[in-house]
């Protein structure tokens, strides 16, 4: 199983977004994501979060709300348990470049437009909800999200 983090990070009504596009073997690869990645030893939720803010933005997180936890099963990869993270604080200047993809400010009416995970849209509306802390399974087959589970119960 894989421990990562994933951090919406808002601002002024727009959201930074990461499109993969830079790794061939890259299971994101075309999609528009947050920011984030796995834990190294030792890391708690929070520690990972700060540490791969920094590494693929440049920017220092001094704002973030833990919002819930992701499970991701599928036939194709491992279960992954992603913590799942908003930030609104932040101090520091935007990198040039990113070694995951490219960076950009996207408004959040746009967000609906971009080529995203299907389960990411879900837990999208619930930060958008501002649903309390939460557990989200979400199941695919290849691609394509067949089950979603909110709290242990079907959506």
């Amino acid at each position: 199983m894989r421990l990562t983090t994933l951090c919406y990070v808002k601002q002024n009504g727009k959201y930074l977004m990461l499109y993969r596009c830079k790794k061939e073997k890259d299971v994101n690869k075309g999609k528009w994501i947050g920011i984030g990645g796995g834990f190294l030893e030792g890391e708690s939720p929070e520690d990972c979060l700060l540490r791969e803010v920094r590494e693929e933005t440049d920017l220092t997180l001094t704002s973030w709300k833990f919002r819930g936890i992701v499970t991701f099963s599928s036939d194709g990869w491992e279960t992954e348990y992603m913590h799942l993270f908003t930030a609104d604080g932040f101090e520091g200047r935007l990198a040039d470049s990113c070694d995951e993809g490219e960076l950009a400010w996207i408004p959040e009416s746009e967000l609906s437009m971009l080529p995203m995970w299907e389960g990411d849209r879900i837990f999208f509306g619930l930060i958008d909800r501002n649903e309390p802390f939460f557990s989200l399974k979400l199941s695919y087959a290849g691609s394509k999200l067949v089950s979603a589970h909110l709290n242990g119960k079907p959506l």
